[in-house]
């Protein structure tokens, strides 16, 4: 049986508040699995307001109705209201999703601030970032986190490397096509990479007829044949876990038609031996329907590794 996992990204306290306790109650109905990724940090959503200048951002904005998704007051949070602090405040419904069985991983520390900061940061920002949600989820879940999920597909050197220092057992922080141990300009880094296989759906509503109502039937084409490794869809708390949860349960249910197994980055690396996992590039790219670059599978590394 394939396996399709649901990976789903919570970047912002409304999601978390409202969203996550949706697509928990959502997945255990249907009893598929998933993974959560948790941003653990102050709610700065509204400093994004600077991606206005970044090429494509305002024509995404335009197609996908941010405001609609994320609320008036969430897209103020960092700006005119002072942004809430998201581990802080929902712990009881952080510790709730592990309680309920689903794997918990790190997303970041303050979304918009990795986001849009770390690929040009130093190694002290970046360990900075990274140990302030380490040790918040520490202190949530009493154990260490065992993978991490970048906000938006966005890492830098130090980054990868700390997923190795930290002993994640895995990661998932770029775009390609099945797991992989990642090398970044001849450097091996040895946790296993399980990107993210499809389009979000805020990468294909608006774009070639697509919308919520049919946005459902363009991504279940994608998944019809199978491949080896399976997928992994990253879904986001405040998109699918709130307006768009309708179109989640099609998709739940068009995936269980087609023979996928729902389940975890968690459950993909049990059955992976890393030893045996193809070097990859990783690079900086572009997807589809998304402004902007982020982190993608490259070709694999054949060449010789630094020293």
């Amino acid at each position: 049986m394939p396996s399709l996992v649901l990976k789903i990204d919570v970047d912002t306290y409304r999601g978390t508040l409202i969203g996550v306790p949706r697509l928990v109650e959502l997945l255990l109905r249907h009893r598929a699995d998933a993974t959560f990724l948790f941003s653990l940090g102050p709610d700065h959503t509204g400093r994004a307001i600077k991606r206005v200048f970044r090429r494509g951002f305002m024509q995404k904005v335009s197609r996908t109705s941010v405001l609609s998704h994320y609320g008036f007051k969430t897209l103020m949070y960092g700006t005119l209201l002072p942004g809430p602090d998201i581990g802080r405040c929902c712990a009881g419904i952080l510790r709730s999703v592990g309680e309920a069985g689903f794997e918990t991983g790190i997303h970041c520390w303050d979304h918009i601030r990795w986001q849009d900061g770390v690929r040009h940061a130093d190694a002290r920002w970046t360990e900075r970032e990274v140990q302030l949600a380490a040790e918040r989820y520490a202190e949530i879940y009493g154990q260490a986190a065992t993978v991490h999920g970048a906000a938006g597909w966005q890492m830098n050197p130090q980054a990868l490397r700390l997923t190795q220092r930290l002993g994640f057992s895995h990661a998932s922080d770029c775009r390609g096509s099945h797991p992989f141990i990642p090398v970044w300009n001849a450097e091996i880094v040895t946790c296993p990479q399980l990107p993210t296989t499809l389009p979000t759906l805020d990468e294909l509503i608006g774009i070639d007829g697509v919308d919520e109502n049919n946005v459902h039937q363009r991504l279940l084409a994608l998944t019809r044949e199978a491949p080896a490794s399976g997928h992994v869809f990253t879904l986001h708390a405040e998109l699918e876990g709130m307006k768009l949860l309708p179109v989640l349960e099609k998709l739940l249910l068009g995936w269980r038609e087609q023979g996928y197994r729902l389940t975890t980055l968690r459950g993909v690396r049990a059955g992976l031996d890393p030893d045996a996992l193809p070097r990859h590039e990783i690079l900086w790219g572009s997807v589809p329907g998304r402004s902007g670059e982020l982190l993608v599978q490259g070709g694999e590394f054949l060449g010789e590794l630094a020293r």
